[in-house]
């Protein structure tokens, strides 16, 4: 009987040590569904890794009954905790693929162009990263003409500087991910698949633009334009897979526990210089989802929106066709 209690209480407590390690897979081709977003219904979430795995463990996450399991092209998934699998499949959605856009590889002449990033290197004038948030931005036909899209120019900031001084160069290593929207009257409409594009930043970058080929994605810019977002997915080891790892803090306030979302590098710097309002903004695990642009409505004690710094200088690199 002894026996039986130790090993039961080791168990127990292996559990809650280790945790389950979940997996996450596509019913039909019991292929693992890369980069699964998991919330957890209170405004905070993670993602699973590229093998569709994701680690649960109850001392990290102990107020956690319920996980909200999402990935485009497939139904979501509501998972207790207290009843909680090592695998589940996941099943395709119809209705969410059935308005992919097709294009097949443009034959004939082209002439390259590029709509130029805006970049800096201020700590204050840069949007901090959590895996909560998401960023986007359009881009519209170039002339009018067939526009593929071959090169993503991403303003990063890396050097960190304050008052033209470098403050520090932290090292870090951050799995990012880049989505794409059809435009949907001026918001981020229906998600477009191009498969997962997805990028490793370190504070070894030399430069302070990260350019991210995408031409064998084919991406060609519909008629009413295309939102491109970029997303941080979390920290990866020294072979760029991610890391499970908690992605908020928490701390004791007289009003209870609050949890604060943990920002990860690099920064994205901001820019004062285009005019209007051309970034929309939100917080995946929170608020439906939804879209809105990156102005006082979204964060109305912003330093960067009293600053003027509401937009996020996104570049690209183009094959502009002719008709």
């Amino acid at each position: 009987m002894k026996n039986i209690l130790f090993t039961i209480t080791f168990l127990f407590i292996s559990f809650f040590a280790s945790g389950q390690m979940v997996q996450f897979y596509d019913a039909e081709t019991k292929g693992p569904v890369s980069f699964v977003t998991v919330s957890f219904g209170n405004g905070l979430g993670t993602h699973a890794n590229a093998n569709g795995e994701f680690l649960y463990q109850q001392k990290r996450y102990p107020d956690i009954d319920t996980l909200f399991v999402s990935a485009l092209g497939y139904k979501n998934l509501t998972i207790l905790t207290s009843e909680i699998k090592e695998a589940y499949a996941l099943k395709q959605e119809i209705d969410q693929l059935k308005e992919v856009v097709i294009t097949t590889k443009r034959d004939g002449k082209y002439k390259r162009r590029e709509i130029e990033p805006i970049t800096h290197s201020s700590y204050h004038d840069s949007w901090l990263q959590t895996v909560e948030s998401e960023m986007a931005v359009l881009f519209t036909k170039f002339d009018n003409k067939p526009t593929q899209i071959t090169t993503l120019l991403l303003p990063i900031n890396i050097k960190e500087e304050v008052a033209g001084k470098v403050i520090q160069v932290r090292k870090f290593s951050t799995l990012m991910r880049v989505k794409f929207y059809e435009n949907n009257n001026g918001l981020p409409g229906m998600e477009i698949s191009y498969g997962n594009v997805i990028f490793n930043v370190t504070e070894q970058e030399k430069k302070d633009v990260y350019e991210l080929d995408v031409l064998k994605n084919n991406i060609f810019i519909p008629e009413n334009g295309l939102f491109v977002s970029i997303q941080v997915l979390g920290p990866t080891d020294a072979d760029g897979n991610l890391v499970q790892t908690k992605t908020y803090n928490e701390y004791e306030t007289p009003r209870g526990i609050e949890r604060i979302a943990i920002s990860f590098r690099p920064l994205l710097p901001l820019t004062n210089q285009i005019s209007g309002q051309k970034t929309l903004v939100r917080r995946i695990f929170f608020n439906d989802r939804k879209w809105q642009p990156f102005d006082f409505n979204y964060n109305p004690n912003s330093e960067l929106l009293k600053k003027g710094y509401n937009n996020y200088g996104m570049g690209a690199k183009l094959h502009v066709y002719e008709e």
